[in-house]
């Protein structure tokens, strides 16, 4: 099996789109992806724990946890600032 590339997790697509289209949604994202990589890259590993014991659905965690990437975080700070 290949691994998947971000671009073909549709839950991360969503959350990225709904970003866009909601000040709420794309502040709370704002304030993950301003934190500098390693504390970035933390709180996304603690949020994806958490929320792996909360059994939340796995496409939610999926999708956050694309965000540990550095180029990710960049790539999609960089969308929601156009």
């Amino acid at each position: 099996m290949t691994e998947r590339t971000v671009g073909e997790i549709d839950s991360f697509i969503d959350m990225i789109r709904a970003a866009c289209e909601d000040e709420e949604i794309k502040q709370i994202l704002e304030n993950i992806l301003s934190l500098p990589d390693p504390d970035r890259r933390e709180m996304i590993r603690n949020l994806v724990t958490e929320l792996t014991n909360k059994r939340s659905p796995a496409s939610l965690v999926e999708a956050i946890a694309c965000l540990v990437s550095d180029d990710v975080a960049s790539k999609a700070h960089e969308v929601l600032n156009q």
